[in-house]
């Protein structure tokens, strides 16, 4: 088993934070490029998930608890993969954004630098995603 985690701080609080990040409709916009989350309506939490690096499409389920600003993911049918994202206040109105990752399956794991670096861009882009919300395109 391998696990992974990366942290940033964003400035807006946390709820902000956490309903830009749990925006399903929205996920394309901060996950890694090769990952490609398909929710249907009605359907929570149960999504599939498409990654370009294997052309697989993997069922799985993506779980948000709002009250604790928390994010909660994993394949489906098998223990291979999981991850959470939790969102936490800090001072001065920011959060901390953590994503945390678990390969149970070195199949699933493509790496730490693959991984390290994807987890830094993810955050930098739901970063950037939520500066543009609070801020407004103006800036």
């Amino acid at each position: 088993m391998t696990e992974y985690e990366r942290s940033r701080v964003m400035p807006a609080l946390p709820e902000r934070v956490f309903d830009e990040a749990a925006d399903v409709g929205r996920l394309g916009e901060w996950l890694p490029g090769d990952l490609h989350v398909r929710a249907h309506p009605g359907e929570l939490p149960e999504v599939t998930v498409h990654e370009d690096r294997t052309d697989d499409d993997v069922d799985a389920l993506l779980r948000t608890r709002k009250d604790r600003l928390r994010l909660e993911w994993g394949t489906k049918d098998q223990d291979s993969y999981g991850g959470w994202l939790q969102v936490t206040g800090v001072d001065g109105g920011a959060s901390e954004v953590t994503v945390h990752l678990t390969f149970r399956d070195p199949s699933h794991d493509p790496g730490e630098h693959t991984v390290q670096e994807a987890l830094d861009r993810s955050l930098h882009r739901l970063e950037e995603q939520v500066r543009l919300r609070v801020e407004g395109p103006a800036g």
